[in-house]
């Protein structure tokens, strides 16, 4: 992910520095129009739909490998699992040297999986699978020149790739004789995580691309069937010229985006070698924040939120990047993404988070097989633990696991069906080919606000500013062609229903939570507004009314 600890080295000419002494978050928030349109929909739930990929569903991230032998981790995962409907998890360290998975004893290489493979007993029980990212280099293979994290992971290249293709060679055929190459044949295998950041890899770009070809040969040795991706590149940035243009204004704000085109770092090149030496690429993968860093005019290194059509034109110039090549028809995977790569966006705990979420997986429907939120919890030590239970980290979950609203915007994503019957900004009506039943949501996401959701970096204040800005949207929803009196929910997610650092505030903050008030809490986070209504005689379920900005309401059988 992108940290504000440092900056990526892109292949566009963007410069390459570590984040000086004074680094901040662009304060100002892009307005955009001050009024909204009536929504009307007006659905005949028989007529034929069209199949959709409930991507969403694919994957989440966590933080590191040996996070996941903790109880509250693997409990927080299995909760995400069985009401958001996650596929699949990813995480860093999976070699760090805290997993004891390889040392050597006079040159001679010695392998323990236990660790692994109590992690990975874990997950598959409860019906999760991994999508293995392979880091950090052993230390026994690495240099010690630089680590990444509090853990020290080693991200220096060692003099060649020999002995760590042979480790994943061998991790490989471990996995398939536990859980059978069947199993295995359905996880993807990313080659490292966001080389283009000096924090994660300490190589060159050259090293990136040899070592990838090392990875991907080793593993498609063991089993040619078995899925293998790159480069993990970090946040999409505008060219050199367009970059240099942005740091000269004195006010920087999403609004200076809109038209300008951002690229994923290192891409075009990868793809490139990749057609160069004739290597496998059954994935590509990115990570598309929807962030930038550009310069103000008093030589500030800031963090600026782009609009919040950026994911989408991101993953539309990705498309058009892979169009261009032999790997046109690789999937795609998104393997980290939300509002904003900052451990302490604020953001990432109220409403605006969960209408982000909703409305861009929406946008983005049927241009990538995932878009990966990072993260599914808010045990993650990449700098130590929190300072406060609700700081901004990126889970959909704190560390004490009450639910943030980011939650409940996959929850409800997840009540969707396979079938698209309507779409349009602001609302989807779906239907479950299985057993026909149908759900729709709801969202405003409110055009007042152009960026993504501004950043609120080390302090609440923006947000705070932002869940009071927009209109609300009237909306007239029929659902027409339904059994006469059947129940639905209409279930309401808004500032005061669902949003646990409200309730948390009523408490005066406690630091840290009792017991009890913790129950509380979590039981609170669940409390969100559920209406039960009754289709009518004719078979039309209708519900009008103002939607809050921010909100998201689901529409579902009761």
């Amino acid at each position: 992910m992108r940290r504000r600890d440092f900056l990526s080295a892109t292949a566009l000419a963007v410069p390459v520095f570590r984040m000086p002494a004074v680094f901040r978050a662009a304060a100002s928030i892009s307005v955009g129009t001050d009024s909204q349109p009536r929504l009307n929909v007006d659905v005949d739930i028989t007529a034929a739909g069209h199949a959709i990929d409930r991507y969403w569903t694919r994957c989440v991230g966590a933080g590191r490998a040996n996070e996941g032998l903790r109880s509250n981790w693997i409990e927080q995962l299995k909760l995400c699992a069985e009401k958001c409907g996650f596929q699949y998890v990813r995480f860093h360290g999976l070699f760090h040297d805290d997993m004891f998975v390889y040392r050597e004893e006079n040159g001679r290489p010695i392998y323990d999986w236990q660790y692994i493979d109590e992690l990975y007993d874990r997950m598959l029980a409860i019906d999760v699978r991994p999508f293995v990212e392979l880091t950090f280099f052993p230390k026994d293979i690495a240099h010690d020149e630089g680590t990444f994290g509090w853990w020290r992971g080693h991200g220096t290249p060692p003099k060649d790739f020999t002995r760590w293709a042979e480790i994943v060679g061998n991790f490989v055929k471990h996995c398939q004789s536990r859980y059978g190459q069947d199993e295995v044949r359905k996880w993807y295998f990313e080659a490292w995580n966001e080389p283009n950041l000096q924090g994660f890899w300490k190589g060159t770009q050259q090293q990136f691309f040899e070592m990838y070809k090392a990875v991907a040969k080793a593993i498609k040795q063991v089993d040619p069937q078995l899925r293998v991706g790159g480069p993990s590149t970090s946040s999409f940035h505008p060219d050199e010229a367009t970059y240099q243009s942005l740091s000269l204004k004195k006010d920087i704000s999403a609004k200076d985006y809109i038209g300008v085109e951002s690229k994923g770092p290192w891409i075009v090149d990868f793809l490139a070698y990749c057609e160069k030496e004739n290597l496998p690429v059954d994935f590509v993968a990115a990570h598309p924040y929807p962030t930038s860093y550009p310069i103000d005019s008093a030589g500030n290194h800031l963090e600026v939120s782009r609009p919040v059509s950026s994911t989408k034109e991101d993953i539309l110039w990705l498309r058009k990047a892979m169009s261009k090549t032999r790997y046109a028809n690789a999937e795609i995977h998104l393997t980290e993404w939300s509002s904003s790569p900052s451990l302490s966006d604020f953001e990432h705990d109220f409403p605006q988070e969960a209408a982000y979420i909703v409305k861009v997986n929406l946008d983005c429907l049927g241009l990538a097989q995932s878009l990966s939120y990072w993260t599914f919890t808010d045990l993650i030590e990449e700098n130590g633990d929190a300072p406060t239970i609700f700081s901004g980290g990126f889970g959909l979950v704190n560390f004490q696991g009450i639910m943030k609203p980011s939650f409940h915007a996959y929850r409800l994503l997840n009540l969707l069906g396979n079938e698209e019957l309507h779409r349009e900004n602001g609302c989807i009506v779906t239907r479950n080919e299985a057993d026909g039943q149908v759900a729709a949501l709801l969202y405003n996401y409110p055009p007042e606000v152009l960026a993504a959701p501004p950043l609120s970096i080390g302090n609440p204040r923006i947000a705070e500013q932002t869940l009071v800005m927009g209109s609300d949207r009237t909306v007239d929803l029929r659902l027409r062609g339904l059994s006469p009196a059947k129940l639905y929910i209409i279930e309401t997610l808004d500032a005061h229903h669902g949003f646990a650092y409200r309730d948390w505030q009523a408490m005066d903050s406690p630091e840290p939570p009792t017991r009890e008030q913790t129950a509380e809490l979590k039981k609170k986070a669940m409390a969100t507004k559920k209406e039960p209504r009754k289709v009518d005689s004719e078979g039309v379920l209708r519900w009008t009314g103002d939607i809050p900005a921010w909100a998201v309401i689901a529409i579902y059988p009761g």
